[in-house]
């Protein structure tokens, strides 16, 4: 028997636990518990950062704008 301790950002789990029991054969089951917040540094709006990569596949999967929308959009136009 063995047992592994890691880390696992939220957004990369989801899946996690059909592959890991396809890969071992069924006889791996995790079990996850969530252990502390971290910021991700980097700014969402800038294309070439990890946080943007983060909410781009947050906005496909909801299935949203892909583009942030401006602050212009949110402001009531009288």
């Amino acid at each position: 028997m063995f047992v592994v301790k890691a880390y696992l950002p939220v957004n990369e789990s989801f899946g996690f636990t059909a592959d890991l029991r396809s890969n071992t054969g069924g006889q791996a089951f995790p079990q996850c518990v969530f252990d502390h917040w971290q910021i991700l540094p980097g700014d969402p709006l800038d294309s070439a950062t990890k946080p943007y990569q983060v909410v781009l596949e947050t906005r496909k999967r909801k299935g949203l704008k892909e583009n942030v929308p401006g602050l212009d959009n949110y402001m009531d136009k009288l």
